[in-house]
């Protein structure tokens, strides 16, 4: 045996199908001195036991780019490595029973259209065509992804490894991982069999995941969110027909999933292999009574399968080949989710030099983008793609063990759940709350979950449809759509009131904090008592995050953040303080809240309960006294009103409440809010302002001084990219869509050329008309252009308008 290393680049811990590839993908890009730890054999993990199916399929752009990139990979990567592997490319079949869902998967065919994906809509007589055992009488249609289909997961986890190890990276099985320290400034992982110092390292552990975590959090680590559940799926005996079908065309039928009924379908040699994710699910090692084993390898739980009777039945009605048939063997496996579905992949929050590939409910699909993922944000710190959508630091300290079981429990049940946009899921909620919580609720708001915190998403009155059913809907028009009309029109011309509970808020004090933070973000620096907007980009230019920056006297700035941003901007900044502690940061996110108080009376409003100076202009802070209690007014406002921000410590703010209520003012909701930042152009942290696009395509021109002296990131690509003129642009487009909404990345045409992405789209009540924001190219932005925008298979006429502000583009009100 050959001498253990002492000493690497890279640890992975975990041998799977995700660790596997991260290791080849980081050997791929050269970094060849990596180190793999698995403590039994490779796959002994979820991966042994997954049924290996490969979908392209996400209504999530991140994902699908991972999917597709997998799909690719697999095609080649046996001849590239010299390596067998059983890859079936069956194409599939997603099974439509309602309307509704037709309009889901001419959304997710759309976004097929912008990755280059050959996705079809099937009408029922189609689908029987492709399908020949198949009952289509209750079905309004279906989806088709020819480049669907199953892998071996054994065989897929050699490859990468043997990729991995040609290449010269290190794989040691049967090495379990006993723990983790630092030291110098690296890591040492230690196991078994002795230790490895490292630069970097990697929890790649599938449903160890959680326990691999633990070690990290005298570092500055949290508990990993996950929760394990068990998925069973049954193989049968061979059929006589599918075995004859399958020797006549030379092929394997489809890979049949009936998503409103929860199922796949997939054959299996010459028989079929069943997948239910049943509603009454199960989930594993989740309390004192149930811990997790030492070492689960190559196990399985024991058979439930009365809980997927009806799932079978389902199943042999609508092919009944299956009931003609008998199991053959059952597999009951441990399977890991994070509370959202989505894998984590990517930094580990609060900890430096650490990073996560785990919680994958659909690992093997995704092995291979992930792999890809991740071996980015380790060499470059950034990825390819916007990957937020599964970046462990979306989630923040939420995230208990009883919310991860809840969600996992929700998720699965729900596993091909439509995502309508005015739904909220009921599990795990009111973990984050205002101080106002109650008082909100009790005036009729209807929650919703942004961060982890609970908002007012509208205001219900007595008599609206406040049903679940009401929101399971792709149109615009619902009970909420009258109520958000009202409040829209409260904050034109009244004023209006919104609790914005949750903003990511942190103190950045020392000496030099003006020349660090004029280093780092790509704007000019305001003045003491003012504040301006930051943006923070990386090497390409393209933004990484943004802040509000408001400026005290002395060495003292506030950033204020997304609330979904707080872990993410707190690594950014921490990891950009200098190394001698000068400079110290403070995270007082969850002391202090936001109210919005807003309109064209709100100046008379505030004088009535405040003494602060209210003919401060615009972009100004201060601090004063509202209703008797401290407080700092911010002239500020996302609806494009006249209007300030009460921020105050949490105690406080239950005062400043009652007293604006009791001076007239109407309550508005996140609905609302978002309507009216679309009239007025304001870009959203990880929709218009991404890591997909640079600042100047983002429209943050005025937010960019590259003639400044400090060498922030990006300022050379952004210089080049000025004088070269962006190749695209974020326009507003005014939408003939009188039913529903443009979604988030749908493709906008130009005849027969797709030119761009929605970023969002939403009902302008004060324009009187449908808006999108969208990044096109530069070609086709010019004021006029008329383009069409893909809404769920309905092109819809759009025209590019003169500026991104539809609504008081002078800011005359705002400034008022």
């Amino acid at each position: 045996m050959s001498q253990l290393p002492t000493t690497a680049r890279v640890v992975i811990i975990g041998g799977g199908a995700v660790g596997t590839s991260a290791l080849y993908h980081l050997a791929l890009a050269g970094w060849t001195d990596c180190v793999l730890l698995e403590r039994h054999e490779l796959t002994a993990g979820s991966t042994w036991h997954a049924a290996g199916n490969v979908p392209i399929f996400s209504t999530d752009w991140a994902v699908m780019n991972m999917q597709r990139y997998s799909t690719r990979l697999y095609r080649e990567l046996g001849a590239r490595v010299d390596y067998p592997l059983n890859y079936h490319v069956t194409g599939s079949i997603r099974l439509a029973h309602s309307e509704a869902r037709m309009q889901e998967f001419a959304h997710v065919r759309a976004m097929g259209d912008r990755q280059g994906l050959p996705i079809e809509l099937l009408d029922v007589d189609e689908i029987k065509s492709r399908y020949p055992f198949i009952e289509t009488h209750d079905l309004a249609g279906a989806l088709y992804d020819p480049h669907d289909g199953d892998i071996d997961p054994a065989q897929l986890t050699q490859a990468f490894a043997k990729g991995a190890r040609e290449l010269g990276a290190r794989i040691i099985r049967f090495c379990p991982v006993t723990g983790v320290r630092r030291e110098n400034g690296r890591w040492v992982v230690e196991h078994e069999k002795g230790e490895i110092a490292c630069d970097k390292v990697v929890n790649a552990a599938g449903y160890y995941a959680g326990r691999v975590g633990k070690w990290f959090e005298p570092f500055g680590g949290r508990p990993v969110p996950l929760a394990v559940m068990a998925h069973q799926y049954m193989l049968t005996d061979e059929i006589p027909q599918i075995e004859a079908w399958s020797r006549e065309t030379g092929r394997k039928l489809p890979l049949l999933r009936d998503v409103d009924t929860s199922y796949y379908l997939r054959q299996e040699k010459h028989g079929y292999n069943l997948g239910p994710y049943e509603r009454e699910c199960r989930a594993h090692w989740c309390g004192d009574g149930d811990p997790m084993p030492e070492d689960f390898s190559f196990q399985l739980f024991s058979d439930d399968l009365d809980r997927l009777e009806p799932y079978i039945e389902d199943a042999m009605g609508r092919v009944p080949l299956l009931a003609e048939t008998g199991i053959n063997k059952v597999i009951n496996g441990p399977i890991p989710y994070a509370p959202d579905g989505l894998p984590l992949i990517g930094p580990m929050p609060g900890v430096p030099d650490a990073f996560e590939a785990c919680a994958f409910t659909f690992g093997i699909a995704q092995a291979g983008g992930a792999g890809k993922v991740l071996s980015e944000w380790v060499i470059h710190g950034r990825t390819e793609w916007d990957c937020w959508s599964v970046d462990p630091r979306r989630f923040t300290d939420y995230t208990d063990p009883d919310y991860c079981v809840d969600k996992a429990r929700e998720v699965y049940g729900h596993e091909f759940a439509m995502h309508f946009p005015r739904h909220e899921w009921p599990a795990g909620r009111d973990r984050k709350l205002s101080p106002l919580h109650e008082r909100i609720k009790n005036a009729g708001g209807q929650m919703g979950v942004y961060g982890g915190w609970e908002r007012a998403n509208w205001f219900a009155k007595p008599g609206d449809d406040l049903s679940e059913a009401a929101t399971q809907t792709w149109s615009r028009h619902g009970p909420w759509e009258a109520r958000i009309r009202e409040e829209v029109e409260a904050v034109r011309s009244g004023t209006g009131l919104l609790d914005l509970p949750g903003f990511a808020r942190f103190e950045i004090e020392g000496p030099g904090v003006a020349d660090w933070l004029d280093g780092l973000i790509a704007g000019r620096l305001p003045k003491p008592g003012r504040l301006s907007l930051g943006y923070v980009c990386d090497a390409r230019g393209h933004v990484r995050t943004e802040f509000s920056v408001l400026r005290h006297e002395g060495d003292l700035v506030t950033l204020i953040g997304a609330a979904s941003a707080q872990w993410h901007d707190a690594d950014l900044l921490r990891a950009a303080l200098p190394d001698d502690g000068s400079i110290t940061l403070t995270d007082r996110s969850r002391e202090i809240s936001t109210l919005v108080v807003c309109g064209p009376t709100s100046r008379a409003v505030l004088q009535g309960i405040s003494d602060g100076d209210l003919s401060l202009p615009w972009l100004s802070h201060q601090e004063a006294r509202v209703a008797g209690r401290p407080a700092l007014l911010v002239r500020v406002c996302f609806a494009g009103e006249l209007g300030w921000e009460i921020h105050a410590a949490n105690a406080e703010m239950e005062a400043i409440y009652d007293a604006l209520m009791e001076a007239g003012v109407r309550p508005f909701g996140m609905y609302a809010l978002d309507t009216m930042r679309l009239e007025k152009g304001y870009g959203a942290w990880r929709r218009e302002f991404s890591s997909d696009y640079s600042a100047l395509e983002s429209g943050l021109d005025r937010f960019v001084a590259l003639g400044k002296p400090a060498d922030f990131p990006g300022k050379a690509a952004l210089a080049a990219q000025a004088e070269a003129g962006p190749i695209r642009r974020l326009v507003s487009l005014i939408v003939d869509a009188p039913e529903s909404d443009a979604p988030a990345s749908a493709p906008v045409w130009q005849g027969d050329r797709i030119v761009g992405e929605v970023t969002s789209g939403g009902y302008g009540y004060r324009v009187g008309a449908a808006i999108a924001l969208a990044m096109v190219e530069t070609a086709d932005s010019a004021p006029g252009t008329a383009l069409e925008i893909d809404i769920r298979g309905d092109r819809r006429p759009a025209r590019v308008q003169d500026g991104i502000c539809l609504w008081d583009p002078s800011n005359e009100r705002i400034k008022a």
